[in-house]
């Protein structure tokens, strides 16, 4: 069994606290990935779960044994990282055997899982190949193979489709979840991309600064987001937000944004929450937004069509920076050009509290592993990059 449990688990570099109490069960069998911008602190704790940075203070347990002081190489776990860490000079086969051999297995005991893994990723016409007659996507296959062959009950991803084009990184990504649906074990997976997080997590960690923002499944997330920061970081084109101070009269509720212009909120979705006079962020995503006659007007900047939807990029009052409009259309439109929106369901109107940031209309307990943040501290990882690539050779091999 491969249960992950940090409980108030903390890292401090030179007496800087860059994770902060860390508390997060990660069941058997379960794909968590950790996601956030960089420098918020979660390769630094993918790294203390390995074993290759020490812990400051907390607990951490693999499979219910304490494993705070335990070697890397004592935690039944492999790692795949973002460099591929493979030997030139040796060919596929012989890149996957170099850690049994090493650790001094008999080829008779590893020669089967050399070739149940290659079978398993698509290796198996390459195994006589040298590194550098591979593709990128390939070359992450052997260093995925190194770790398969290993047979951990824990595997570790940290960033590794990073060095991949974007059609490559859609391909592995498909391909990761499903050596995770072949072989059933606990897979923690890095990433800033949270296009990578929304479709490959069964449940998604936010982080910023150190700290654990929240915790669920990715549609949760995406449709529950506890604050703006989760609410802007998760959906890809961003969140929209724009500032305005709420007024109720006559069983009306609409927004006062600061050029003046009033726009009428859903009667459902959050807006029962809000108080007459509350000053708000209005949160819209730009695919749950639509053109119309009348409402919240927009002024164009710029359109992109990629076949399928036309992408509208315009200023609307109240927002620090451009806003995105994703339509299902071909439109027609020019810079200067004025276009109305309103929302195409009201469930998508999210609200948050323009001084706490916190979501008004999600007001359920939070998530198991879940610790609200406190303040804003700045998270830096240390250790140069190429500190870094060598503890990935010595690590994947050793």
């Amino acid at each position: 069994m491969a249960q992950v449990q940090l409980k108030q688990l903390r890292k401090d570099f030179a007496g800087v606290p860059v994770v902060h109490g860390i508390d997060l069960d990660i069941a058997h069998g379960e794909f968590v990935v950790l996601v956030g911008p960089s420098g918020c602190g979660k390769s630094t704790l993918l790294r203390m779960i390995a074993g290759l940075e020490p812990i400051s203070g907390g607990e951490l347990r693999i499979g219910g044994a304490r494993a705070n002081d335990l070697s890397p190489q004592k935690r039944n776990i492999s790692m795949v990282f973002q460099s591929y860490a493979l030997y030139p000079h040796l060919s596929v086969y012989e890149n996957i055997a170099f850690g049994p051999r090493t650790r001094g297995e008999a080829e008779s005991d590893f020669r089967p899982r050399i070739e149940k893994a290659a079978s398993l990723l698509n290796l198996t016409p390459y195994l006589d190949r040298l590194p550098r007659a591979l593709s990128g996507g390939q070359r992450q296959r052997v260093a995925m193979g190194r770790a398969v062959v290993r047979e951990p009950a824990l595997f570790l991803f940290d960033e590794p489709l990073s060095n991949l084009d974007a059609q490559l990184r859609v391909q592995m990504r498909a391909e990761i979840k499903a050596l995770h649906q072949r072989l059933g074990n606990t897979m923690v997976y890095v990433t800033h991309d949270q296009v990578e997080a929304m479709t490959m997590a069964d449940r998604i960690v936010v982080m910023r600064a150190g700290r654990v923002e929240q915790v669920g499944a990715p549609l949760e997330l995406y449709d529950r987001p506890v604050n703006r920061f989760v609410a802007g970081f998760i959906g890809s084109p961003a969140m929209n937000f724009t500032q305005g101070q709420v007024h109720r009269a006559h069983g009306r509720t609409w927004l006062a944004l600061p050029d003046g212009q009033s726009w009428d909120l859903p009667t459902s979705g959050c807006t029962p929450l809000l108080a007459d006079g509350q000053h708000v962020l209005l949160g819209l995503r730009p695919e749950h937004l639509q053109l119309a006659p009348e409402g919240l007007a927009l002024r164009v900047i710029l359109t992109e069509s990629t076949g399928d939807k036309t992408q509208i990029y315009g200023t609307v009052a109240g927002s620090e920076t451009p806003w995105c409009v994703s339509v299902h259309d071909r439109v027609a439109l020019k810079p200067g050009d004025l276009v109305h929106l309103q929302v195409r369901e009201a469930a998508s109107t999210h609200c948050f509290d323009a001084q706490t940031e916190r979501h008004v209309g999600v007001a359920a307990p939070a998530p198991a592993g879940y610790r609200p943040s406190a303040s804003s501290v700045d998270a830096r990882a240390s250790g140069s990059e190429g500190q870094r690539h060598a503890a990935s050779i010595a690590y994947s091999y050793g």
